[in-house]
């Protein structure tokens, strides 16, 4: 009896299915346009400004020192005038005398005696001065130059200071040599400036401070000058002087 062969109920190879494609909707989602895994952004705050403040502090306390050593300066000051009552020096020209001026086309040869009366009105301070140096001038040209030595000026003390000025064959330029030769024509003598500067240091107690600086002005002299053979007279005027502080800060002298 023959054999039948019948067909299974399922197929050994499926039947291929139909390819479906992926067509995106328009407009798209949210969730395809923006990245869900990107984490949300967040604004960080502004760094404070440190380095600002820290100068405006610096700056701050530097104006606070500054004040401070002014302050302390102030109460130093009123205490040292309300024990010593510190006055200035005084100086004055007591005698003054050109023994000779001899002017030509383009040089100057000269000799001048000069007294200085320097006073110091003070009880409690003494004033150490370092040698002075002088220059005498007329209308700005320079007839002479000296020197005073060094000295110690004690309490209501007043010192005479005795210097003979002397210049040889000094050169001239023709400027120069005119403006002395119009100073000679005049009757009342010729016009002289003179002018000291030193460094002194005072003495207040056992304290003694830092050297200063001074220079003292002399001006409104009129000294005879000689003719031929005869002797210039001497003056004595007693001409006050002006005593100025010279401050030096860095380059600047005031």
């Amino acid at each position: 009896m023959a054999e039948r062969v019948y067909p299974s109920s399922k197929p050994s190879n499926p039947p291929p299915q139909p390819q479906t494609q992926n067509v995106s909707s328009f407009p798209a989602p949210k969730s395809h346009l923006y990245n869900t895994t990107r984490p949300t952004y967040r604004p960080q705050p502004k760094p404070r400004p440190r380095r600002r403040n820290c100068c405006c502090l610096c700056f701050l306390w530097t104006i606070l020192f500054f004040l401070a050593l002014i302050f302390l300066a102030a109460i130093a000051s009123a205490v040292i005038w309300v024990l010593y009552r510190p006055q200035r020096p005084s100086f004055s020209v007591s005698a003054l005398r050109l023994s000779s001026f001899n002017l030509s086309s383009s040089h100057l040869s000269s000799h001048l005696d000069l007294n200085i009366s320097a006073r110091n009105p003070n009880k409690k301070l003494i004033f150490f001065y370092d040698p002075i140096s002088i220059s005498v001038s007329s209308n700005s040209v320079d007839v002479g130059d000296g020197t005073f030595p060094s000295f110690i000026h004690g309490t209501k003390n007043t010192t005479v200071l005795i210097a003979s000025i002397s210049t040889v064959n000094r050169d001239l330029d023709s400027g120069s040599v005119s403006s002395l030769q119009s100073d000679l024509k005049r009757n009342n003598g010729l016009p002289l400036e003179i002018e000291l500067d030193t460094k002194v240091r005072v003495k207040m107690g056992g304290l003694k401070t830092m050297r200063v600086r001074i220079r003292v002005s002399c001006d409104g002299i009129n000294a005879p000058v000689p003719k031929g053979k005869s002797t210039a007279m001497a003056v004595s005027s007693d001409l006050k002087c002006k005593v100025k502080l010279r401050i030096k800060i860095w380059k600047w002298e005031i």
